[in-house]
């Protein structure tokens, strides 16, 4: 237990919460919702109860509860009426606060429960969509300002691929039922942001399509193997970092180079990469770009 985060500055809870320190502070003194400890040096933090109940009271403030009346319930009542408020509503904002305090502390109990909680009443599709993009954005920027650290980010995103590769398996257990494309899904080399691109592999085999999986740092090269054995495949690439030594422009020539031509075979890029780019037209009609997943989704 000695490696788990339990002290935390305002910055911190305000990072967490999305509630500026200015606020945080004037809720703690005229409303006690908060009770920071001092160090020895006299400089405030707070634990993690103080950061769990931040959480819950932003909920309520979020869907309306004035901060006056959500001071006066008390912090059991407080921890109530916010599990009413998502039995009743189903906000996924308090899973993503369960989330975020699963990751803080290594807690895969917490995980779990919370995503069971949250498939037992909707599709994965739903949570991935509502729940854990949302939730990877923020986590994303709690990495950029030193919030959490990168083995915080490593154990939830490894977790969620888990409940992915469990719902992939079970797709697979069936065989395809759509043959119009075969769909071949890589990352260049050194990429390693597998998340977004194994989450459109489960869409494919949710879609009936024939999808295969290359997975992470693919050299150019190596799609020639698959190419020996398909006449025909749409290629799919998720490009969030890299490649970095070269432009997307180039990546593109490469690929086309060295696979596309002379070929029925076909790019789809999308990714951070390549929503950046100001044109998303290519002049090889056989490379598309997407701005974001939900628009390469619509064509499936």
């Amino acid at each position: 237990m000695n490696n788990i985060k339990t002290e935390f500055t305002i910055k911190d809870l305000e990072n967490f919460s999305g509630i500026k320190a200015h606020t945080i502070r004037i809720w703690e003194k005229r409303y006690n919702l908060l009770t920071p400890n001092r160090t020895h040096s006299n400089i405030r933090y707070y634990d993690v109860y103080n950061l769990q109940k931040l959480l819950n009271v932003s909920l309520l403030n979020a869907n309306g509860y004035k901060i006056s009346k959500i001071a006066d319930l008390g912090e059991n009542k407080i921890a109530a009426t916010v599990r009413e408020l998502v039995a009743r509503n189903g906000v996924s904002s308090q899973a993503s606060n369960s989330f975020k305090l699963a990751m803080l502390n290594f807690d895969e109990q917490l995980f779990n429960v919370t995503y069971n909680n949250l498939i037992a009443h909707t599709s994965l599709r739903n949570v991935f969509k509502n729940v854990f993009i949302p939730f990877l954005d923020e986590i994303g920027l709690l990495w950029q300002v030193n919030s959490i650290t990168p083995a915080h980010e490593h154990f939830i995103t490894n977790l969620i691929k888990q409940k992915l590769h469990i719902s992939i398996e079970r797709l697979q257990l069936t065989s395809p039922t759509n043959f119009d494309k075969i769909f071949v899904l890589y990352l260049p080399v050194n990429e390693i942001h597998e998340l977004g691109l194994l989450y459109l592999h489960y869409e494919l085999l949710l879609h009936g399509y024939q999808s295969i999986y290359l997975g992470q740092s693919v050299p150019v090269s190596n799609l020639l193997d698959v190419q020996k054995v398909y006449d025909k495949l749409n290629f799919i690439s998720y490009l969030t970092v890299e490649p970095s030594k070269l432009s997307v422009e180039e990546y593109v020539s490469k690929v086309n180079d060295e696979i596309l031509n002379n070929s029925d075979s076909v790019l789809w890029l999308l990714g951070k990469k390549v929503s950046e780019l100001d044109d998303l037209e290519f002049k090889n009609s056989s490379v598309v770009a997407f701005k974001s997943m939900g628009d390469l989704l619509k064509v499936l």
